[in-house]
């Protein structure tokens, strides 16, 4: 169970969203953009259960949900670990993880890896935000806390991208790559991109 400390790839800033078709783990109900559609902005996150990473950042992640749950910012999270080697990942465990921290946003379970590999996912947590005509704005770090640096958890960089795009600022396009455990692809799913 190899754990790959590896960086966001960094998709070029005015990639468009990519449409998916995803079930929500909480609800079994299936989501995709359109669902988004009345939203001026989106933010899709690839995370996961059983990752430090993503462990260290999950209550500020829940907390951003709440903060938002009535603004017009959309929000997604998707995992798309093989479960066969992370049962951890699997939906009932995320499931789970959704109820202890009470997320307000649905979490889709990717289980054919095929939507991560659309918006490059490479690593848990890795943010990628939309503006209203769902352009990437903004892909990189919550903020500059990691397990073990000593700095509080703020989420102060996708903070500051999702308030300038709700009031219709200009989001700074300069951004740090988030860090963290490499999605665990399937045996002889690993894409193109990603560099082990």
């Amino acid at each position: 169970m190899l754990m790959v400390l590896t960086p966001s790839a960094m998709m070029p800033l005015g990639f468009s969203a990519l449409d998916f078709s995803l079930l929500d783990v909480s609800t079994g109900k299936r989501i995709s953009l359109a669902d988004f559609q009345d939203k001026k902005a989106l933010l899709i996150m690839f995370i996961c259960r059983h990752c430090p990473y993503v462990r260290h950042v999950q209550e500020e992640i829940a907390i951003i949900g709440r903060d938002y749950r009535n603004s017009q910012l959309g929000i997604a999270a998707i995992s798309s670990n093989d479960i066969e080697e992370y049962a951890n990942d699997a939906p009932a465990s995320l499931k789970e993880m959704a109820e202890e921290l009470g997320f307000t946003f649905p979490y889709l379970y990717d289980e054919t890896q095929e939507v991560a590999k659309k918006y490059k996912a490479a690593c848990t947590p890795d943010f990628f935000l939309f503006d209203s005509e769902r352009k990437l704005v903004y892909r990189g770090q919550f903020d500059d806390s990691r397990p073990g640096n000593n700095i509080p958890v703020t989420g102060k960089d996708l903070r500051g991208a999702i308030e300038a795009i709700l009031n219709d600022s200009k989001v700074d396009p300069h951004q740090k790559p988030s860090v963290g455990c490499n999605i665990k692809w399937k045996q002889g799913n690993s894409p193109e991109y990603f560099a082990r």
